[in-house]
């Protein structure tokens, strides 16, 4: 254990160092009202002094709250202090930077859900068993959730010891595991609204694929900045894995290496932007993660055996 952790006072969320990925190993998966939800990641992160977490976005909700020491965060273009006791949202594709004090560290404890809306509040299906009121408050709760202003709050209404609830759930190891927390998200997510004050009116827990679970994780992350300058490590980093870990990861999963998976990723929004835009080879490379149009060319030319342009004429004319 480091240094800066020996020396600073226990605190309530420190049972959850235990298994720090603990609840990431469990497939939660449930519905309320008329949305879907998968957990993707539930637990405590520990920044060291001046850790910065770089500019990124996900696709999906994350919670943040800070139970102790500070730093800041960077919520598109502004500036925010971080303190115990504060919260924020990062919601689909909200581009973030996180840095820790350069003198204190900084904890944070993050849920990241991926939700789906079903169906309609008004095109309830027949065969639904639920209250319809479930349904209502559901759906207000995620519209909310979409509209929440782009800064930090204090966490006024006490979500962060549901994370608490949901990690000795998991501890218990016993029958209601699930429901409690089922139950533990979606009071983060309504105490998340409320915070922000605008509603104002011995049983055996079946675990996940977790290289799977990785992989869609990484793969998710890579769809959603592929555009950026993006390293085997640095995805790694964000789940909390080696290089070396994650590049098994990929082979296995997907055949492919990581730096392969990548640049089929890129090179499938090249081609799409060359048959469907005027844009310039040299502006397509920049904004879909290649460093030069040169770059761009080779490996171009390596996969389909033409070049950018040939592409294009070619596809056009097909079309």
């Amino acid at each position: 254990m480091s240094l800066y952790k020996m020396e600073r006072a226990p605190f309530p969320y420190q049972i959850m160092e235990t298994r720090a990925d603990a609840l990431d190993r469990l497939d939660v998966q449930f519905q309320w009202g008329n949305y879907g939800f998968r957990l993707l990641r539930c637990h405590l992160v520990s920044f060291p002094p001046g850790k910065v977490v770089s500019f990124h976005q996900h696709s999906d909700y994350e919670f943040h709250f800070i139970p102790r020491g500070k730093g800041k965060v960077i919520l598109k273009d502004q500036v925010f202090a971080l303190q115990p006791g504060m919260m924020y949202l990062t919601g689909p594709g909200l581009e973030h930077y996180q840095e820790a004090d350069s003198m204190e560290a900084m904890e944070e404890l993050c849920l990241q859900i991926e939700a789906v809306k079903l169906f309609d509040c008004d095109k309830v299906p027949d065969h639904y068993w639920g209250n319809r009121n479930d349904i209502l408050e559901a759906d207000s709760c995620m519209k909310q959730l979409d509209h929440l202003p782009q800064f930090p709050t204090l966490d006024h209404y006490h979500a962060m010891p549901c994370f608490i609830e949901a990690y000795r759930a998991w501890s218990g190891d016993k029958l209601g595991v699930y429901s409690t927390i089922h139950q533990a998200i979606i009071q983060i997510l309504l105490r998340t609204v409320q915070a922000y004050d605008i509603t104002r009116d011995s049983f055996k827990i079946p675990s996940r694929d977790m290289n799977m679970h990785r992989f869609l994780l990484a793969t998710q992350f890579m769809v959603d900045n592929y555009a950026r300058p993006l390293s085997l490590e640095d995805v790694a980093e964000k789940l909390s894995i080696s290089g070396r870990q994650l590049q098994r990861v990929f082979l296995e999963k997907s055949g492919f290496s990581f730096s392969r998976y990548l640049e089929d990723l890129r090179l499938a929004h090249v081609s799409r932007e060359l048959m469907e835009s005027e844009t310039s080879v040299q502006d397509i490379a920049l904004q879909h993660g290649f460093t030069s149009s040169n770059y761009l060319y080779y490996v171009f030319r390596k996969r389909y055996g033409m070049t950018p342009n040939q592409y294009r004429i070619t596809n056009r004319k097909e079309g």
